[in-house]
Formats: C-alpha cells, sequence, structure tokens
C-alpha cells in the first residue's frame, strides 16, 4: 500500500490542503468544500490522502482525520456532519470488519468507503453486506482514490443521488468458497473476520468475550466446514 501513496505524495510535495471550506471560482461564484473525515492509524497515509485529494470535482475538501476507530466515531459525532468517511479495516483498537460494524451502528447515515490492504471476497462481500458504500484497494493507484472519492461526492450543482453500488467495490468472480461461508451463522462469521485479519485466539476471545476455549473450538469448526487443512491455508485462500 505504501508504495503507491508515497509515490503520489512525493509527486505532490508542496501541495496543502485547502483552507476553509467554500473557494472562489470565477467572478463572484463559489463552490462549497466538500468535508471528509480519514480514519486510518498510519500518519504517512493520511498525510498522503489529504495532499493527493486536496481538491475533488475542483472543489476544496475539508479533510478530518482520526488514528483509531474510537477517535473516528468520536470526530463524526461532534464535528460532523460529513459528506463521505474513509475508513482502514486494520486500526489499533479495532480488527476487521468489527470497525465498520461498530461505526455504522453509531452513525447509521454515514457514507463509508473502505480503504484497505486487505483484498478477498469474503470481507469485500460482507463490508457490502454491513453498508458500506464502496471498497477501495489500498494497493491501488492515486487516480483510483480520486475517483472513487470523486463518486462519493457528485459536484454541487448536481443533487447527491444513490450510488450504483457495484461501481465502487471490485469485480470478483463467485466461488464456492463464499457458497460455503454464506451458510455461516453469525458467531462463525465473525470468528472468520477476525481469524482473516490476522488475530489470535486470545485476541479473538478478548474482541469477542469467548473463552479461548470456545474460540479454539470455533476455529477448529471453520476448518472443518470450509474444508482447509489449517489455519494458514484457510488465509492463504484469501490472499
Amino acid at each position: 500500500m505504501g508504495r503507491d501513496v508515497m509515490e503520489a505524495e512525493a509527486a505532490v510535495v508542496g501541495m496543502r490542503p485547502a483552507e476553509g471550506t467554500r473557494a472562489a471560482v470565477g467572478l463572484g461564484t463559489e463552490v462549497p468544500g466538500a468535508r471528509l473525515l480519514l480514519i486510518d492509524d498510519y500518519e504517512f497515509i493520511r498525510i498522503g490522502v489529504r495532499t493527493m485529494c486536496a481538491r475533488l470535482h475542483g472543489r476544496p475538501v475539508e479533510w478530518h482525520e482520526a488514528g483509531s476507530l474510537q477517535d473516528g466515531i468520536g470526530i463524526f459525532g461532534r464535528d460532523g456532519p460529513f459528506d463521505a468517511v474513509l475508513l482502514d479495516l486494520n486500526l489499533s483498537d479495532c480488527k476487521g470488519l468489527q470497525g465498520l460494524r461498530l461505526f455504522m451502528q453509531a452513525h447509521p447515515l454515514a457514507r463509508v468507503l473502505i480503504f484497505s490492504g486487505t483484498v478477498d471476497e469474503f470481507v469485500i462481500r460482507q463490508a457490502r453486506a454491513l453498508g458500506a458504500q464502496g471498497y477501495l484497494r489500498k494497493t491501488g493507484s492515486a487516480q483510483e482514490l480520486q475517483s472513487a472519492l470523486a463518486e462519493l461526492l457528485p459536484p454541487p450543482e448536481r443533487p447527491r443521488l444513490p450510488l450504483a453500488a457495484e461501481r465502487l467495490f471490485p469485480r470478483l468472480p463467485g466461488s464456492s468458497m463464499y457458497d460455503r461461508i454464506a451458510e455461516l451463522g453469525p458467531r462463525h462469521l465473525e470468528v472468520l473476520e477476525l481469524v482473516l485479519s490476522g488475530c489470535t485466539n486470545q485476541e479473538i476471545s478478548s474482541a469477542t468475550t469467548l473463552s479461548l476455549g470456545t474460540v479454539k473450538n470455533y476455529v477448529s469448526s471453520l476448518l472443518l466446514a470450509l474444508d482447509v487443512r489449517s489455519r494458514s491455508h484457510l488465509i492463504s485462500l484469501f490472499r
């Protein structure tokens, strides 16, 4: 992820995000600015994103930032409304889709675009089901990031319309693995999300309040249900 953001950041050294939320355009005409919230725990990523996307559709962007999920939830509630939220899935205080779930519970009307280095069918489909407006890969280009955000932010002269959901999600082929996943219950899905996020059994236990023994049982039943040999084999199928 870092390579694309850092390259794009280097290409625009010296730029600064626009100040304020309005900019003069032409003679006496003002274009309203956009307000975006970026939630990512790496500062250099936040710097790169706000530098690359200082303007969208010719509109200045007022960026607000958070380094953790809880900070992001608080900022949205305190300083909102925001036109869109760019949310990482691997934060210091929350791993995997649980972050999206908690954010949407706190702010159900938020327009959230997932911005993640995790690219697999299960996570992308679940993010969409949980209410995300799109899913952007961190390995993508600066142009992809700008286009996705512009899609969420139509020009001010055009009213906001419902998004065609498919446009902002990666196209993925169907698979028998996903068919098996679709048959899992809510608790198995929660454990699977955390396993794919790289959590240990102890971390899963802490995140779900399940006992360590119960977590081990869930992981074992997942391996059996999905017909995989080991935890590492399971994770490799979604990379």
